[in-house]
């Protein structure tokens, strides 16, 4: 005997979700979706506001539209982790001689955590509904804040991150694609009103508007994406950021309905909520690669974030780490030993 699909395919998938530990799913129906971020991408890189991030423009048809990277997807199932952090991100702002990293990047990288777990709900999906499906966190060409918000798991924000009236800024978003028809979810409305808190909060005046980012002066851009030394206007305005900055998202009034992220591998580790200069600056290239195993900050390489590091040392105005940067001043890579010279200027 042959069964039947159940008659809700999503009552399982909901279940084991919320199991795993994400949001309940949100679906979008692909053959009508549509709220012109194709022609919001087509903009921001018409203004070079993509910086060098070249594989958003050769990239950019395909990530216009979830159909273009998969003509037979008829739905988008869209998923929430939250990992909203247990104290303010921006406290160590205010501790010149330790370093602040982006509360994501402070446990394990969620790719690793989220990945498997989505394939065992697509798994699931593909079963009841007998249609194949394809899985998505943040590593191909597809636009999922715009997703997340047509589906109502969230809205894009005047920051244009993802925002929820129930985790405020902190969540991550998987994706599936299925080729089968599934009712869609009712999308989220903006619920930013008036409020322009996270645009004067950016150090860098990243956004020339509300709704605009700018990655050319974004200092998780500048961080985690550039390669070779920074504008100086930029460098002193990172303050002690190495990695990312939650600037505009930790401002955010809706964080007062956020909740402390239950999932344990994404918890923050005690050595990256305030981690001193110092000793990030001697740690080495063998020992940047034990010390960030299972981080996402590893894949930013040595150079990159040694770099970040002499910038914040140099902004710390603590002499006491002179004889830090002088190691690196004389260093091979041009980079490196400019940010010491500038780092020793400045102290």
């Amino acid at each position: 005997m042959i069964m039947s699909p159940p008659r809700n395919p999503l009552a399982r998938l909901t279940g084991r979700a919320e199991a795993l530990g994400f949001t309940a799913p949100h679906i979008v129906d692909l053959d009508s979706y549509g709220d012109g971020a194709g022609d919001r991408l087509r903009d921001f890189v018409a203004q070079d506001r993509h910086a060098s991030m070249e594989w958003m423009e050769t990239t950019l048809d395909r990530r216009a539209h979830p159909k273009s990277l998969w003509p037979q997807a008829k739905s988008a199932i869209i998923f929430g982790m939250n990992y909203g952090p247990e104290t303010d991100p921006l406290i160590t702002l205010n501790q010149p001689d330790r370093a602040t990293i982006s509360v994501y990047a402070r446990g394990r990288d969620y790719h690793d955590v989220m990945k498997g777990r989505l394939k065992e709900l697509a798994g699931l999906l593909a079963r009841d509904t007998d249609a194949e499906v394809k899985v998505f966190v943040d590593t191909a060409p597809l636009m999922e804040k715009p997703l997340a918000a047509a589906a109502g798991l969230g809205w894009q924000g005047k920051h244009t991150n993802l925002l929820s009236r129930d985790y405020g800024n902190w969540l991550f978003i998987g994706t599936i694609l299925s080729a089968a028809d599934l009712t869609p979810t009712a999308p989220e409305t903006d619920h930013c009103g008036s409020c322009r808190d996270c645009l004067d909060a950016c150090p860098t005046n990243a956004f020339p508007a509300p709704y605009q980012l700018d990655a050319r002066r974004c200092i998780s851009y500048l961080t985690i994406e550039h390669d070779g030394p920074i504008e100086i206007e930029l460098r002193e305005k990172m303050g002690n950021r190495i990695y990312g900055c939650d600037d505009c998202l930790a401002v955010c009034p809706w964080n007062k309905f956020a909740q402390v992220g239950r999932e344990a591998k994404l918890a923050a580790r005690d050595d990256l909520n305030a981690p001193s200069l110092a000793d990030l600056a001697t740690l080495g290239e063998n020992g940047f690669r034990t010390h960030f195993s299972g981080s996402p900050i590893k894949r930013i390489g040595w150079l990159r974030f040694l770099r970040n590091v002499l910038y914040a040392i140099g902004n710390s105005g603590n002499s006491e780490l002179r004889d830090i940067a002088a190691i690196y001043v004389d260093h091979r890579d041009s980079t490196i030993s400019s940010a010491a010279q500038w780092c020793l200027q400045r102290l």
